[in-house]
């Protein structure tokens, strides 16, 4: 007996290292990343066998003398589709719809699909990337408004878009797509009859204890300040109809607490990332899951997404296997930025 409690004891001891040494380095790219790039704010937060540590980086803006931290609030963008096929998959597990079901009789009145595009488009070809519809075109957009380009969007020139359809002309193949996300949270809409961002707070953010995570109103002390690629002062994006697809404004301290319950065991956001977990597309170049990078590495599968609005980056990224996760959060629009930091985490510390 006495045996045994000396190598609890020293197991215990080992893991309390092990997790220092996990958070020292870190902490250390971090710092190393903020010295090359003094004017990009950096949040951090990474969970290794359900212990949670954060490093920072930066103020809260240019002008502000507010350090960043944990619960700094930043644009997650388009991590906000791995929330709405993390509901999807919610959904189907619910029996409120089926993944492989075609979408049109699950879309809202206004969508009426040509001919012969009817019993085409799978629920899960949307969330993989792989409709072939065509999408909203951001950079018109941006021309026209670069601080808020969704504002020209709306529930019409959506249907627009959709119904004047002719063919699918890269039906099967991946394609990035906004329009595909925006049509997951509408049928989403329909099958709970609520709204999108009722359905987020029943299905994701109360569930994980998400309380800092924010939709519409973003109004907060603790808010970041977003800047573009050339320093240039970027507003949070307001998101209206489009909102499945980047509305979600968060901090580090929550996106961990979304990755412990994808982590865990038995629960309803933990059971539908294994859902949507599984790869609905594959080729030489990518493999998809409901929304999610899959790539195998060593063995080990990590699963991704990442984030990009017109003023800030982000990242997600976890390993079911090796049971860690890691969120990135920069408030400059720095794609480079972002991946070389997951990169120098990934080779140096979590690998």
């Amino acid at each position: 007996m006495k045996t045994i409690k000396i190598f609890a004891t020293l197991l215990f001891i080992s893991q309390i290292s092990f997790g220092q040494d996990f958070s020292k380095k870190i902490d250390s790219i971090i710092k190393v990343s903020h010295t090359k790039n003094p004017d990009v704010g950096i949040s951090v937060g990474f969970i290794n066998n359900n212990e949670e540590f954060y490093t920072s980086c930066g103020k809260l803006s240019k002008e502000s003398k507010v350090d960043i931290d944990k619960n700094s609030i930043f644009e997650i963008a388009s991590i906000t589709k791995i929330l709405t096929t993390n509901m999807i998959a919610q959904a189907s597990l619910e029996n409120k719809l089926k993944l492989d079901d075609y979408i049109d009789t699950y879309l809202p009145k206004q969508y009426v699909l040509q001919k012969n595009l009817q019993n085409k488009i799978r629920i899960s070809d949307l969330a993989s990337h792989q409709s072939g519809l065509p999408d909203i075109d951001f950079a018109k957009l941006i021309e026209i408004n670069p601080q808020q380009p969704v504002n020209k969007i709306t529930t019409q020139s959506l249907a627009k878009i959709i119904n004047e359809c002719t063919n699918l002309i890269d039906y099967g193949k991946y394609r990035y797509s906004t329009i595909g996300i925006v049509l997951l949270g509408q049928i989403l809409e329909k099958a709970y009859g609520k709204s999108y961002d009722e359905i987020l707070s029943e299905k994701i953010l109360k569930p994980a204890k998400m309380k800092e995570t924010l939709t519409k109103d973003f109004n907060v002390k603790n808010k970041t300040s977003g800047y573009n690629p050339e320093g240039g002062a970027q507003e949070f994006f307001l998101w209206n109809v489009t909102a499945p697809a980047g509305l979600v404004k968060s901090n580090a301290s929550d996106m961990i607490k979304y990755l412990k319950a994808v982590l865990g065991k038995n629960n309803k956001i933990s059971n539908a990332g294994l859902t949507s977990e599984k790869i609905y597309y594959k080729d030489e170049k990518r493999e998809m899951g409901l929304g999610l990078n899959i790539s195998t590495e060593d063995g080990d599968t990590i699963y991704l997404k990442s984030g990009d609005s017109m003023g800030q980056s982000s990242i997600i990224c976890y390993s079911r296997t090796k049971n860690w996760g890691i969120i990135i959060l920069l408030n400059k629009r720095d794609s480079k930025m972002r991946q070389n930091l997951l990169n120098d985490i990934y080779d140096n510390v979590l690998k």
